[in-house]
């Protein structure tokens, strides 16, 4: 009993303070003195309703907790009691309880801006009680000109709930109409522009609030964030050069140059800034991460996986996403053992499956399927990290040509998945491989019946026919269709080359071919587009590409085979 009625307490403080956080800036409210408070005395009868509301909640019977605290409230009408029957309303998730609790703790305390805060945010919960959120807002950054810097720069949490974003911008704009004397009223309306995707007008309030507080770091900081955002990562970095300079000691102008680089691509120069703020503060675990990241991107996998597990030690609250990272670098360095032990370690729901995935495909690697695929089976997960694993097992089975089975894992899990569109185009995919093209074709169609703007599916079916010289036209349109649904897949490019092709219409063929080659230099692109410049004469062309094509992937066969065959004519 003592440790549930601890954890009810405790749970309905953290509501209220996650309320008032989402709400205005936080600050202490000040505390009523005994002649603010009404001369409420403590019958038998309203200490037994008050230790049987909390008793209630301490059970889990929330629901009457709720009700008793708030009759108390009306009955009393103490501030305490009408605060805490708000606090019970919230940890019940009853919004209409927590309206009348707050609604109930305002009027008894006018003067509270706890009260008006949570009565705000309450408000603001559905789009239909805009203009009262906006009242109880106003009135609270009127009535409390002491705070009003913090009130401002809160009005965007308090309004977080509504789902109309225009309309939180035009609130935050009103409410803050009285107030462009102040950098924080820019600084708000900023912010309720980025919310509301309009970057170039939180840039502008943004340049408003500098106008009047010129090296205000928030602002700067922000301004650049916005300026990233917007694409524009040499203006960021600019601006940021140009605040360190003025502000040469600030540690967070500092951090923002050295991530302001990594937006403008400058990854050497970004790491060298993150090693030298390391330097001053060799345990900060984000600086740890940033530099880790970077060295991977540098391909400098030894200081990536020092800088990985520095970060580890200094308690990252990314843990096991830097254990995929290290299992990651043990597996580059074909360290399948050190892998794995990195891969076992991760437990967090979000990452498990991923790592999972990732043990059962270095054991693959070492000629290990049948551990690999007990590894994928045994594994509990949810719904979603189960399709997962089934979709894993079949490329384990697949890459290891064995493709017969690989369909059987599929059709076995689409006997309770009917419907699923993954597996439904991972099986067509297989049948194609096993040369079943009635199943393939069966299979796509249905893909599209289920989702008719699934353009790998069309392009699929197109392609399969296109490359067996079947229904030629009928391919055409299937691709064009792909085509039209994702316009620049360079895979989708190469198909409809290859069919054009195959319908003698090389030039039509080129043009699609190569701009499918500039996007993705991919093997297989390489050995159509290689083939239709040797059918154009253009053949001194066609063998710089091949040569180029097999020194850069020299495994692939179809890449392989279409050389030898034009050359050996």
């Amino acid at each position: 009993m003592t440790f549930k009625f601890a954890r009810f307490a405790r749970r309905t403080s953290l509501a209220v303070a996650l309320c008032l956080g989402a709400g205005l800036a936080a600050a202490a409210e000040k505390p009523r003195t005994g002649s603010d408070l009404p001369a409420q005395e403590l019958t038998p009868r309203t200490l037994y309703q008050l230790l049987l509301a909390e008793i209630a909640g301490a059970r889990g019977q929330i629901g009457l907790s709720t009700q008793l605290y708030l009759d108390l409230a009306r009955n009393t009408r103490d501030p305490r009691i009408a605060r805490r029957a708000t606090e019970v309303a919230m940890f019940a998730r009853n919004l209409e309880a927590t309206n009348q609790a707050a609604r109930l703790w305002a009027e008894i305390a006018p003067d509270s801006p706890d009260a008006r805060r949570i009565l705000s945010n309450v408000a603001a919960g559905g789009n239909g009680n805009l203009e009262d959120a906006q009242a109880q807002l106003a009135r609270a950054l009127a009535t409390h000109p002491e705070r009003l810097a913090q009130n401002l720069l809160g009005l965007n949490r308090a309004l977080a709930r509504i789902e109309d974003k225009q309309a939180v911008q035009t609130i935050v704009t009103r409410l803050t109409d009285p107030y462009l004397d102040l950098p924080e009223a820019h600084f708000a309306r900023a912010q309720a522009a980025m919310i509301a995707q309009e970057p170039m007008e939180a840039v502008a309030a943004l340049d408003a609030a500098l106008g009047l507080r010129p090296d205000w770091e928030p602002a700067i900081l922000f301004k650049a964030q916005v300026l990233q955002h917007a694409g524009a990562a040499d203006e960021a970095l600019k601006q940021v050069e140009a605040a360190l300079a003025r502000q040469p000691d600030s540690r967070n102008l500092q951090v923002a140059h050295a991530r302001a680089l990594v937006g403008a691509k400058r990854y050497d120069e970004a790491r060298t800034e993150f090693r030298r703020l390391l330097e001053a503060a060799p345990d900060d675990h984000e600086l740890l991460f940033a530099a880790a990241l970077l060295s991977l991107q540098l391909d400098d996998p030894a200081d990536a996986e020092a800088q990985f597990n520095r970060a580890l030690a200094a308690g990252h609250p990314e843990q096991d996403l830097i254990r995929l990272h290290l299992g990651q670098i043990a597996e580059s360095r074909s360290d399948g053992t050190a892998a794995r032990k990195w891969f076992d370690e991760v437990r967090s729901p979000e990452q498990r499956p991923e790592a999972v995935i990732r043990s059962a495909q270095s054991l693959a690697r070492e000629g290990r399927i049948d551990e690999a695929r007990q590894r994928l089976q045994t594994e509990e997960g949810d719904e979603a990290a189960r399709r997962r694993y089934i979709l894993a097992e079949a490329q384990l089975l697949r890459d290891a040509d064995r493709p017969a089975e690989a369909l059987a894992v599929i059709d076995a899990a689409l006997r309770t998945r009917p419907d699923d569109v993954d597996l439904m185009y991972e099986a067509a995919m297989l049948a194609e491989r096993l040369d079943r093209i009635n199943v393939m074709e069966t299979r796509l169609r249905r893909v599209i019946a289920l989702k008719p703007d699934h353009a790998h599916a069309f392009n699929a079916l197109g392609y399969s026919l296109a490359d067996r010289g079947l229904r030629l036209k009928e391919a055409e349109a299937l691709i064009a269709r792909a085509l039209e649904l994702s316009p620049d897949d360079p895979f989708i490019l190469d198909s409809m080359g290859w069919v054009l092709f195959r319908r003698g219409d090389g030039t039509g063929a080129l043009s699609h071919l190569e701009r499918a080659y500039r996007t993705r230099q991919d093997p297989e692109i390489a050995a159509h587009l290689g083939e239709v410049l040797w059918s154009l004469n253009r053949r001194n062309d066609a063998n710089r590409l091949f040569d180029a094509a097999m020194t850069a992937h020299p495994e692939n066969k179809l890449l392989r085979d279409t050389t030898q065959r034009l050359r050996s004519r």
